[in-house]
């Protein structure tokens, strides 16, 4: 199957090559630009043929390298001297830069130690050596391997293997006995985001929790380990923030607040999004005498990594103790805010964000993209000084504190929260970003203005177009495997040049506190998936020299993203009208809504048999009488919900979407023929669209997450839960809830058809047509 997959593959390139109409835009023609007039439109397609001139892969490279040549976690002080040298590049290049500091809360390791009390006595090493031909690895001052916001804590307990520790697993367990009272878990990455292992093994009663890289997933079952192989070594140790970011992201003191110095803070206890539990990340060198020495039931075989012994559950008889204390005190953040003011609509801003703190070294993550949105702002900087002008504000941010838990996005958001709402007409975000094809996820209001740009850019592989190899790698994976529905609607929707359809935002990175928290239309943007980096991911091992080799070597795909993301911030500076539509939103939130008929109805008809298969005693008989697992528990029964309210708001975005598309493409003259007064009306209108999906009482348990479209599961961490006040109702069999989430949310998408109705009728009273 993997074979002919890749057959199928080729013969797609080459097709694609073959059909010059299918790679990049022709010279000569003007491509699709909503929002401009065929005019406009040319001279936006020259200005961005400059644009793609100015960039350059060695200054990204050499950017990289310095940015990359020392640690550059919150609080290092090389992180401050990047921040203070892109400041000064930023004016060199034109703009108006500044640095904007926050204090927050960045508990720092003071000591930790984990050794194995019982059978046997292992001391764990908790530290990665340098590697040969990696001279950063053998640097001294980077950050210990620890997760942040753990609690501090100093316990002795029996021992459990809970795979991947997401909710499922702990199901298994109940079926076998184990009870995680008093007791460690310890789990692998994977399977959901990392901060809800150790808060699931609280909930279950856990006194700690380690967390450790099996080699199966990112290890030597991949492929060659660093330095040989671009994969984690057997002592690489994955850092990172286990702050409950699904209640809310950012300094776990001030939330809802920016974080600057006078700021009102909670107290410590009474943050909720710090753990009550230690938590400690391990290498799998480690981790394989603590396994090893587990007794107890076999686990599953999905639960079965690639290290060479019996995967075991316990409890015990391995019994560790694991000892943490940190620095609990505010650190400094320094956000770095660069803009070029607005010709004509200054009020309105364009915000384009990268990350600049990494856990070390921080080349991959974030650097890579980090340098790309770096090329974008210097190539600007030179249309601006050539005398170019952007109709409206453009904002670039390089944000410190991502890794902590998005600490320099959301208290700079939070601080800014009025005038954002008023002026920001799109968030577009980066993070990594690698050799490999294109990915994107946004608001769907933006799905067509992304197709357009992706139509233009080339791949720097395959010489098409960037959609295209999207467009063939989609074909490719809905082809790959006949039970994967998903893939196959997917692909379904690109086979006749169908747009590449946007994915729905979780979180993991800095559009969350724009999107979710403020409703403001956003973007993130990358390229990846050839690239041999995941294996050293918040390890020591993210150096300048590890990129060079294993993650975009020429940094073409950093020309790609630039390319990319800058075309983006060029256009939607520029354009007439501002760019969206909504015939793509509209659908989705279709298949979104039939998504939530099928999980009720999927759940109502396993209920229904489950309680068959308990009645008939079906899974004692079926059961190894020797290997003890018991029968899973009886699931409630499910009532029926009341669509309607959601089916009928559905019914009229659906023609008002199909209207305002239509009208606006048929609007005679172009945007540029609407009176001054009109499109400041329009523009207006379609600013506030996405602030129209948020509800200011928030999701359930979580108020600060307001979106009621998208959002982190609170289960899923960094996955996205669409129609999330709805969907994790019914997934936790809250009946009433979905119920009363399903009028909330038709409220919120009849307030929002409101403003697209007005649209609508603003272009036709200027000459559009029906689009009926």
């Amino acid at each position: 199957m993997k074979q002919a997959a890749l057959s199928l593959l080729t013969m797609l390139f080459s097709a694609l090559a073959c059909s010059a109409a299918l790679g990049a835009a022709q010279p000569g023609a003007t491509p699709a630009m909503t929002g401009f007039t065929p005019s406009a439109a040319a001279e936006q397609s020259a200005l961005e043929q400059r644009f793609d001139a100015l960039l350059d892969p060695a200054d990204l490279r050499d950017w990289m390298k310095r940015m990359a040549s020392e640690p550059n976690h919150v609080g290092a002080p090389h992180n401050r001297k990047n921040a203070e040298y892109l400041r000064d590049l930023f004016r060199e290049w034109g703009w108006q830069a500044e640095i904007e500091t926050f204090d927050v809360l960045y508990p720092t390791l003071e000591r930790h130690a984990l050794e194995m009390v019982a059978p046997l006595h292992f001391t764990a090493v908790l530290s990665e050596p340098p590697v040969a031909g990696d001279a950063s690895s053998a640097r001294t001052d980077v950050l210990p391997t620890y997760n942040v916001y753990g609690a501090d804590g100093d316990v002795t307990a029996e021992l459990v293997y809970v795979n991947y520790g997401m909710p499922d697993d702990y199901d298994e367990l109940a079926r076998r006995g184990v009870d995680m009272k008093g007791r460690i878990a310890i789990a692998r990455y994977g399977g959901g985001w990392r901060g809800l292992k150790p808060k699931l093994a609280l909930e279950h009663g856990a006194v700690g929790c380690l967390i450790y890289s099996d080699p199966k997933d990112d290890g030597y079952a991949v492929g060659e380990t660093y330095p040989k192989g671009g994969w984690r070594p057997p002592e690489g140790a994955q850092r990172g923030s286990v702050a409950d970011m699904p209640i809310y992201p950012g300094d776990p003191l001030t939330p809802g607040t920016g974080a600057t110095r006078d700021a009102k803070r909670l107290p410590i206890p009474d943050a909720k999004t710090i753990l009550r539990i230690p938590v400690m990340p391990i290498s799998y060198a480690d981790a394989q005498p603590l396994l090893a020495a587990l007794a107890g039931p076999v686990a599953p075989v999905t639960w079965r990594g690639a290290l060479p012994i019996t995967y075991r559950i316990g409890p015990g008889p391995a019994r560790v103790h694991l000892q943490i204390a940190s620095e609990w005190s505010l650190k400094t953040l320094y956000d770095v805010i660069a803009k070029i003011p607005g010709a004509e609509s200054p009020d309105e801003w364009v915000m384009r964000g990268n990350h600049r703190d990494g856990w070390t070294f921080g080349a991959w993550d974030p650097l890579s993209g980090h340098v790309a949105e770096m090329a974008e702002a210097k190539a600007i900087g030179a249309l601006l000084k050539s005398g170019w002008k952007p109709r409206r504000t453009i904002v670039y941010a390089s944000w410190d504190g991502e890794e902590a838990g998005l600490l320099g996005s959301t208290e700079w958001a939070e601080t800014h929260a009025d005038e954002l709402r008023q002026k920001a007409v799109l968030y577009l975000n980066s993070d990594t970003n690698t050799r490999g094809i294109f990915q994107g996820g946004g608001s769907h209001s933006l799905q067509r203005f992304v197709n357009e740009i992706l139509a233009i850019v080339e791949d720097p592989e395959t010489k098409v177009s960037v959609q295209d190899r999207v467009r063939a790698s989609i074909r490719v994976a809905g082809f790959g495997d006949p039970d994967d529905e998903k893939a196959k609607k997917k692909a379904a929707k690109v086979v006749d040049g169908g747009d590449i359809p946007l994915d729905p935002l979780g979180s993991g990175s800095d559009y969350t506190p724009f999107v979710q928290h403020l409703g403001i239309a956003s973007l993130s943007l990358e390229y990846g998936g050839e690239d041999d980096q995941d294996g050293v991911y918040h390890s020591l091992y993210d150096t300048f020299e590890h990129y060079v080799r294993f993650g975009d070597p020429t940094f073409a795909y950093g020309i790609a993203e630039a390319r990319t993301a800058g075309r983006a911030v060029l256009r939607m500076a520029q354009s007439d009208v501002l760019p969206l539509q909504f015939e793509a939103f509209a659908q989705t939130l279709e298949e979104y809504r039939d998504e939530l008929r099928k999980l009720v109805d999927d759940r109502r008809k396993k209920s229904e048999e489950l309680a068959k298969l308990l009645d008939a005693r079906a899974f004692e008989l079926a059961a190894d009488p020797t290997r003890v697992v018991g029968p899973p528990e009886r699931m409630p029964a499910v009532p029926y919900l009341d669509f309607s309210p959601l089916d009928n708001v559905l019914v009229r975005l659906e023609k008002l979407a199909r209207a305002y598309d239509a009208s606006l493409a048929a609007l005679p003259g172009g945007p540029a023929s609407l009176a001054d007064e009109r499109r400041d009306r329009l523009n207006g209108l379609l600013r506030g669209m996405e602030q129209a999906l948020t509800d200011a009482r928030g999701l359930p348990g979580r108020d600060w997450y307001r979106h009621l479209i998208y959002a982190p599961g609170l289960l899923t961490g960094y996955g996205a839960k669409t129609l999330p006040g709805v969907r994790e109702a019914i997934e936790d069999d809250r009946w009433d809830e979905a119920n009363r989430y399903l009028s909330i949310t038709a409220t919120a998408l009849a307030g929002y058809c409101d403003r697209l109705d007005e649209a609508v009728r603003l272009l036709r009273e200027a000459g559009g047509k029906s689009g009926k």
